[in-house]
């Protein structure tokens, strides 16, 4: 049976909670244009516990002209980098020292687990910093011609730019956009996810206090197929970062077509993590017991198909399952708690539909609904089905929740024909102690990402994104800088002008094509 941290879910409230929450358009929170607004549920008894404006076209618009406005005419894409670094880094200041609060908000909001909320609003401090500190510290290229010319790349910052943020860590997710599009210059509006708007209601009052520009940021709520698409199709607006479902993806990609915007999308993952006969079997179960569970399964790089070499095939699910039984489900706001509730009824309803279609395709060897005591709230027991073959929905399909199937294989082909058997490819893990089949297994997969012996440790210098259907190019490191930025080049002659000479003919003498 799965532990828990409590005998029965409790309805926690934070203190001071907001009776409603309001966009944010040009230094000012403001009601959207037609005064619509739509319910926010938290997930322990998915009651409502306040209304958020609902933004449609004439909100993204008003949005859109505050950040125009301010990057035409304000004064940050004019700063040094140095100077907005300075600011960057007092904003990463302020969410750490209200890290605290922000992960009571977050969890309350999003289901989260509170000591995982906690490490993901302290995630979003230092993706401020990495940015501040990065923009300061780059470096472009020149190329050099002694004596005849000098080639070199100007970065300019590109203009508004369009923030699409998913619902699960949605304030450490909005931090990774805001941060390089801030600090190279551009101006924002930031669009989070409909479900969970509350943390993101806090980024104003931090700017504020961090002394951001008026117009730079802007935030706009609403669902999707409303202000989400408006965004897209924003013809002042030439850049779109989203996260999110592949479905979505493709949707964004057909609406930004006309106007040729540059695209960023991290999308759906269903990842393998590849299990070795020679791998540390203790090691290997406790990352892939966090790698799906952590975060309540609603993460991209889940890895929730783990494929397991037939000789430890049987010991390895023995001891997962009975790892998983152990995994404690609680109030999001107990420390003890490993599982919380997942983010909205909706959600839960198709999670739960994968259970039940799981049932039909492989062996279920732990979890399987709702975990005893949980009456009411969006609480999944972790999941974990055995014998999974490939063809099963439930190894194809992303189920963004704490389900887990497990298949065998024999040989290190078959390994590979699994890992790489789905439309998606964000990222893999890869258990063996053997180093050449490390090396060459992880080039092998079709995978953004690839992590050796390795829990998901992101070093955020590295690319983040995925191929296939799991993404459109990538960003982290300095692949953020070239996404925010257009890069021109600037060519200078030095010296003597050498040009070949065109249009001189000798006098008297009649143009090619002219003569008698």
């Amino acid at each position: 049976m799965t532990n828990q941290a409590n005998d029965q879910p409790t309805r926690y409230v934070p203190a001071d909670l907001p009776g409603r929450i309001q966009h944010y358009i040009g230094g000012a929170f403001v009601d959207s244009a037609d005064g619509a607004t739509f319910d926010v549920l938290e997930p322990v008894t998915n009651d409502v516990y306040l209304q958020a404006a609902a933004g449609k076209k004439a909100d993204v618009d008003r949005a859109v002209a505050a950040a125009r406005d301010a990057f035409v005419n304000g004064p940050w894409p004019r700063m040094l980098p140095r100077e907005r670094s300075r600011i960057l880094h007092r904003i990463a200041d302020l969410v750490e020292s209200r890290d605290a609060r922000l992960a009571e908000l977050e969890s309350f909001d999003s289901g989260l687990p509170i000591t995982q909320a906690l490490g993901q609003a302290r995630r979003a401090a230092e993706n401020f910093r990495f940015f501040a500190d990065l923009v300061v510290a780059q470096a472009d290229d020149t190329f050099k011609v002694p004596g005849r010319q000098i080639n070199y790349v100007n970065r300019k910052p590109i203009g508004v730019a369009g923030l699409i943020t998913p619902w699960n860590t949605p304030f450490m997710l909005e931090s990774w956009k805001l941060g390089p599009a801030l600090a190279t210059g551009n101006t924002v509006v930031l669009k989070p996810a409909e479900f969970t708007p509350l943390s993101a209601s806090l980024w104003a009052g931090i700017f504020e206090e961090a002394g951001l520009p008026e117009g730079v940021f802007n935030l706009v709520n609403g669902l999707g197929e409303e202000a989400g698409d408006a965004l897209v199709k924003h013809p002042d607006v030439p850049l779109i970062s989203f996260t999110g479902e592949s479905s979505t993806g493709q949707l964004i990609f057909a609406n930004a077509a006309p106007n040729l915007k540059g695209l960023s999308m991290e999308l759906g993952g269903k990842s393998p993590a590849v299990v070795f006969a020679d791998a540390d079997l203790d090691a290997a179960i406790d990352a892939t017991i966090f790698g799906v569970f952590s975060l309540n399964g609603e993460r991209c790089t889940a890895g929730s198909r783990i494929l397991v070499e037939r000789a430890v095939y049987d010991e390895f699910v023995e001891r997962y399952a009975a790892q998983a039984q152990r995994v404690v489900v609680g109030d999001p706001q107990d420390p003890e708690t490993e599982v919380g509730a997942l983010v909205h009824p909706e959600h839960y309803d198709k999670v739960m539909s994968y259970i039940e279609i799981g049932k039909s395709e492989g062996r279920l060897v732990a979890g399987g609904g709702r975990p005893e005591g949980f009456e009411s709230g969006n609480y999944v027991a972790p999941t974990v089905f055995a014998d999974v073959p490939p063809s099963a929905r439930i190894f194809q399909e992303e189920i963004f929740g704490p389900v887990v199937a497990i298949t065998p294989f024999d040989t290190d082909e078959e390994a590979l024909a699994l890992a790489n058997g789905v439309r998606y490819g964000l990222a893999a893990y890869v258990w063996t102690n053997d180093l050449k089949r490390a090396h060459n297994f992880s080039q092998a997969i079709e995978a953004g990402m690839v992590w050796l012996n390795s829990n998901n440790v992101r070093d955020l210098r590295t690319p983040f994104g995925g191929v296939k259907a799991s993404g459109l190019g990538h960003e982290g490191g300095y692949r953020s800088i070239d996404f925010y930025t257009d890069q021109q080049a600037v060519h200078i002659t030095l010296g003597k002008v050498h040009n070949p000479t065109f249009g001189k003919q000798a006098a008297g003498k009649p143009a090619f094509g002219k003569g008698a």
